[in-house]
Parts: structure tokens; sequence; C-alpha cells
């Protein structure tokens, strides 16, 4: 199984200067670094339009990443494609491709914020049939270096070659989804890698969709080692688990009370973070065994996953606590995986 983290480029200091938000990206850098010194498999970057998060333009930052690291896999989690042109976005990613020698990926959703809509004209009517639309488009651009192609949203291309092409063929493309039935469906049928994004509630109850995702890819003809299943989850790791989860309560609770208030969500309260990080809750907190065995059982639950990638900088956790998080992941928690996967 692959190990890595995912991350948003949160600005915990959202009302900090410009100085401020260019230490936090220098910061990043050095984690993302660092993940690939300690044996760490991948990388991503998230996208986001909001003022606590520092990444819109995620192939900026993993091509700075790029020329810092040497083997670690770098990837968008998630590339918002509902919003973006999809030649644009196959152009940056396989450019940031050949800078990074062939360790590029991209895993494409549409999103759960929605400032991007009406920030670059779009109808929330169309949130579908904009990533159905888009996601064709750019597997045909990631198939064919002439493209023939015409659609709702976007002026059509006649045998039109798009440029430059990467290093990898073909560029690997995931599709992030959350619980919608007809996504995993989606990915199946198109024979896509699948990241799944598990951010509350009980993992093992998303079993039943990823069973959904490989029948349809297996039905659609495509080969069972297509079908990989990846799992994003929020989670932490400290030496001790009673710090762990003291650490991450407090910045967890204010994100997502924060949030909450935009979305009518309940205040997050300790009871309900406490079975979250229950043996079958979501949240992937604690020492290194306890994470690593919690990570093998979410795998279990959904027979069996390929990749898990950690969401840690949600909490409003210090740059020295997630460096040494990253360090106990590649360190322990990756060595206990793969020694008990055998």
């Amino acid at each position: 199984m692959e190990i890595g983290i995912d991350s948003f480029a949160g600005f915990g200091n959202t009302f900090g200067g410009a100085a401020d938000r260019s230490r936090a990206l220098l910061d990043l850098l050095e984690r993302i670094e660092h993940a690939d010194k300690t044996g760490l498999d991948v990388f991503g970057i998230g996208e986001h339009y909001r003022k606590e998060f520092l990444d819109s333009a995620p192939p900026v930052i993993l091509a700075a990443a790029a020329a810092r690291t040497k083997n670690i896999r770098l990837t968008s989690a998630v590339t918002v494609l509902s919003a973006a042109d999809p030649v644009r976005v196959f152009q940056s990613f396989a450019t940031l491709d050949l800078i990074s020698g062939g360790r590029t990926e991209m895993v494409v959703g549409r999103g759960s914020f929605m400032e991007s809509f009406p920030l670059f004209g779009l109808d929330l009517r169309d949130y579908d049939a904009l990533f159905a639309e888009k996601l064709c488009l750019l597997l045909k651009i990631r198939d064919n270096e002439v493209v023939n192609w015409a659609g709702k949203f976007r002026a059509s291309l006649k045998d039109q070659a798009i440029y430059p092409r990467p290093m990898q063929n073909p560029l690997p493309v995931w599709v992030g989804v959350g619980g919608t039935l007809a996504s995993f469906k989606r990915a199946g049928e198109l024979g896509l890698p699948l990241m799944v994004a598990v951010i509350g509630g009980e993992t093992h109850r998303f079993g039943p969709l990823v069973e959904l995702y490989r029948k349809s890819g297996l039905d659609a003809g495509h080969s069972p080692e297509k079908l990989k299943v990846g799992l994003h989850s929020l989670g932490y790791v400290s030496k001790d688990s009673r710090d762990a989860v003291e650490d991450y309560y407090p910045g967890y609770a204010e994100a997502f009370t924060r949030i909450g208030r935009e979305r009518g969500w309940p205040p997050v309260t300790r009871s309900h973070f406490d079975a979250q990080v229950g043996s079958t809750g979501a949240q992937v907190i604690g020492n290194p065994e306890e994470v690593a065995e919690k990570i093998l059982r979410h795998s279990d639950s959904l027979g069996g996953i390929s990749r898990f990638t950690f969401q840690m900088d949600n909490a409003g956790l210090s740059h020295k606590q997630l460096m040494e998080a990253i360090e106990l992941i590649g360190k322990e928690v990756l060595p206990i995986v793969n020694d008990r996967e055998k």
C-alpha cells in the first residue's frame, strides 16, 4: 500500500500579511521535501478559493516541490475540473510531469466547496454535467495528441494538437469522490482509479459504494488491476496517542465549526470527535501502531486499498508538529503497514 499526505496549504493565520503567507508556503515545501526523504509515496495538494487556504494554483506548488524532491509522486487532491479548462489542466500537469521526471498524477473531482462557480461564472445547476463533459475531454486529450471534440460548455476542437505531452503515457488520472453513487459508478465504467474522501462517519459504510465501483469497472471490461482504490482521511500521528488526540482536537473543532456555520451543520462536540477517532470512525489519529492498525482495518472494510493519504493541516497544527508527524508516518507507520500486508 502507498502511504502519503494531502495538504490544502492551510493558512491558520488568515489575518496575516504577505510575509506570513510566503512563510506558510515555504514551510509546506519543506514538509513535502521531508516526506520524500522519509520514504512516503505520494504528496497531494488540494484546490480551494478561500482565504484560509493557499492552494488555488496546485501545479505551481507541485512544480516547486518537484525541484526539491527525488522519488515522491506529486498529485492534485483534487483538481476542481468542473471549474477548469481541461486543455490547460492537461498542459499544466504534463509540464509538471516533465519537470518531475515522470512523478506526476492528478486526482480530478467536482470539489466540496462552491466558491469556484461564481468566481468563474459557472452555474451550480450544471454541477454534474460540467464535470462529466470536462472529464471526457481531459481523457481524450490524455490519450490523443490530436483531438477532435465538441461539447456544450467549451468551444469545439478540430484536428487540434495539444502540447506538451507528458513523460508518462498515459498520465495517471484518478477520480476523487465523496458519497455520490453515480460518481463511483462513472469512475468504474471509465476504468479510472478511485480516491475516496472520507472525512466523517464510519469508513466501512463506503464498502457497498466501492463494491459498486469495482463491479461497474469489471462489467465495462476493465481489468481488476486498473480498478485501484485510494482512501483520503483526516489524521495525525504522535508518539503518544493521547497527545495526538489533544493536539488535533482544538484546531479541528474550530475549523469544522466555522465551516459548519456556512453549511448549516451543528458545532463540533468533543463526544462527536471522540466517536470519529474510535475503532470504526473515519479519523485516523493516534500513535504509529494504532494508526497503522486502523489503516489496515479501513483497507479490509473496503475490500483492499492501494493508497492511503493523511489530511493533517486542517487542525491548526504547527509546522514542527506536522514535520514530526511526517517523520513518524514514514519511519514507523509505513513499515508496519507494509510488514502486515505481506
